[in-house]
């Protein structure tokens, strides 16, 4: 293979005294001075690295003193169409780690530059076993090759599918297209390619005193929780070995934001999980405000924080309701949903709608408070307290329910990290990272809340974790509830929502800013930013790249559940069917979330 070498910009990059740039001074310090470090806006280093040296230099990372344990994200970038990429390697194709060590509290993203004719990338999945996923997400979307991947197959489409969809010249609209047209054939053909066939996934049909029967379960089965398939290779009720499919609910989310202004996207965002509502804006907003230079007035910020505990509090709601129901009660998920909508008439009342808002906006929210709200908060406040009460003792502590959850789908806190589990499945081993105390957003650290925390890392300490989330939800609430600020709901900013009416008809430009703003959109600068949050199942990152246009040039959305799924197999192989079941009811997962 032709070894593809980078076109360093020959300046060299000048020492960071941010705490979060030392590492760079120690990856030249043990590989030398051959590094370029990108300009960006984030607060952590990105660091271009020779394709040769990436599998040394990741290594490294993950093994140096207070190491980088996890890989957030790993995907890749079509740079052949962008126009603004003053200062950086020449590269047609980009591949990216993202890093997280918690030690540091800091992170690192390490970039590839790659020629279109030679699309090859080491493997890390022996460096990270999440990496599996993530490497054959990037050869499905883009073609990158991975050389020593174990199963480098396709994951969110079909394998007969032609083509790479987040290529530039892939199209974005169904109108671009022909008609698309089913007829039996057709379909013959595809459900033959959905035949699970053993031997292509390693798999034995078995050995030499038994066969091993192969069940499908899904994508269509209520305890999959969504248009999720996993086929178990079974001994009795013992699972041997399972094979996670996903890609039924593939939306192309990722191609849409490519195709969708700064603005018009942001509807998008709450259907990445369909039951975090507004909470699924804020890191793309905030990702937006970042390249844009806005700062969101306070008021704004508390609006936002409240929301987003709302909807936290309703995700844990159906969790835990949906977690009881598949353990065999049946009674907790109908009260649980009564005090969802309870809560859903209060958003209802605050932004016009329920589930899917879509109510930040660049630069704060789409509204002010509507007249009385506190009202609505107040009940709220006074009424789940009571409830989860009622819940703890009833259903929580009951022996049945704890009989089916304590020590099932067990797995530790090591085991997490390497699979990049983040949210309430990290907490429940003991590990403390969430986001909003780790990397404080939207003034979160003017609220005095706890991290709740569990050690035992199974079903019930996934499910207690949740619960107490509730409580401190309700805590920041009440905050919000006794000191909301005054002031302005959105930024007075040329990039940021439209103006006041009675601002557009001052003069000329003013109207042809707000014409502009609402027609077209907003140019962005050009840049990369990215801003990660803890939404209602875990950390979320946008990684944003504007390429000085009114549209993303690339967006790429990393979701908590799309390594939860992953480690699947390495945490319930050797268990019964049924644990199976209740490790899929207490990872709070949804398929948007996984697939987007």
């Amino acid at each position: 293979m032709a070894e593809t070498e980078i076109a360093m910009p020959e300046e060299s990059t000048p020492v960071d005294s941010r705490p979060a740039f030392a590492i760079v001074e120690e990856i030249k310090t043990k590989f030398g001075e051959n590094f370029y470090v990108q300009p960006t806006c984030e607060d952590f280093p990105t660091v271009w690295v020779e394709r040769a040296r990436v599998h040394e230099v990741l290594m490294f990372l993950r093994t140096v003193s207070r190491p980088y344990v996890m890989l957030f994200d790993l995907s890749a970038v079509d740079e052949r169409m962008r126009q603004h990429r003053e200062g950086l390697p020449a590269s047609d194709f980009t591949v990216f780690y993202h890093l997280i060590s918690l030690e540091r509290n800091a992170d690192i993203r390490i970039k590839i530059a790659l020629n279109e004719s030679d699309l090859n990338v080491p493997t890390v999945s022996n460096i990270w076993p999440n990496a599996n996923w993530y490497e054959r997400e990037a050869y499905d979307m883009f073609g990158i090759h991975f050389d020593g991947h174990p199963m480098l197959r396709r994951i969110l489409l079909p394998t007969y599918w032609e083509g790479h969809p987040l290529r530039k010249e892939y199209s974005a609209r169904a109108t671009e297209y022909t008609p698309y047209m089913q007829n039996q054939a057709k379909q013959d053909f595809e459900q033959e390619h959905l035949r699970f066939v053993p031997e292509d996934w390693g798999l034995k049909r078995g050995n030499k005193d038994e066969d091993f029967m192969f069940l499908n379960l899904g994508p269509n089965h209520p305890s999959a929780h969504g248009a999720f398939r996993i086929i178990l290779q079974l001994d009795g009720e013992e699972v041997k070995d399972c094979v996670p499919d996903i890609g039924y609910h593939h939306r192309g989310v990722e191609k849409m934001a490519e195709r969708q202004t700064w603005h018009s996207f942001i509807p998008y965002t709450d259907r990445v999980d369909y039951l975090g509502g507004c909470a699924q804006n804020m890191p793309y907003v905030m990702g937006v405000e970042k390249l844009a230079g806005i700062t969101v007035p306070d008021r704004a910020q508390c609006i936002r924080v409240m929301m987003s505990e709302l909807f936290r509090i309703n995700n844990h709601l159906l969790f835990i309701g949906t977690a009881i129901q598949d353990t065999g009660g049946m009674t907790p998920v109908f009260y649980m949903f009564a005090d969802r909508q309870k809560i859903y008439d209060a958003i209802e009342a605050i932004t016009g709608f329920r589930m899917h808002p879509a109510w930040f906006r660049i630069g704060g929210t789409a509204h002010d408070l509507p007249n009385n709200w506190q009202k609505l908060i107040r009940e709220i406040l006074e009424w789940m307290p009571k409830r989860l009460d009622e819940y703890y003792t009833a259903a929580l502590k009951n022996s049945v329910f704890i009989g089916r959850t304590r020590n099932v789908a067990q797995y530790d806190a090591k085991s997490a990290l390497a699979w990049g589990v983040t949210g309430t499945g990290l907490r429940a081993t003991g590990i403390d990272f969430d986001v909003r105390k780790y990397r404080p957003y939207s003034g979160y650290e003017n609220y005095d809340f706890d991290v709740p925390l569990e050690y035992e890392g199974d079903a019930y300490a996934r499910v207690m974790v949740h619960f107490h989330e509730i409580r401190e939800s309700l805590k920041i609430i009440k905050q919000c509830l006794d000191n909301m600020p005054s002031g302005a709901y959105k930024a007075d900013h040329p990039l940021a929502v439209p103006p006041p009416k009675d601002k557009t008809l001052q003069d000329i430009e003013t109207l042809i800013t707000h014409f502009l703003s609402v027609s077209w959109g907003p140019v962005m600068p050009a840049g990369e930013s990215s801003v990660m949050a803890e939404v209602v199942k875990g950390a979320s990152n946008y990684y944003l790249t504007s390429d000085k246009s009114t549209m993303s040039y690339r967006t790429r959305i990393r979701t908590p559940t799309f390594t939860h799924l992953q480690q699947m197999p390495s945490v319930i192989n050797g268990s019964l069917v049924s644990d199976l079941i209740i490790y899929l009811a207490t990872i709070d997962v949804v398929m948007a979330d996984v697939d987007r």
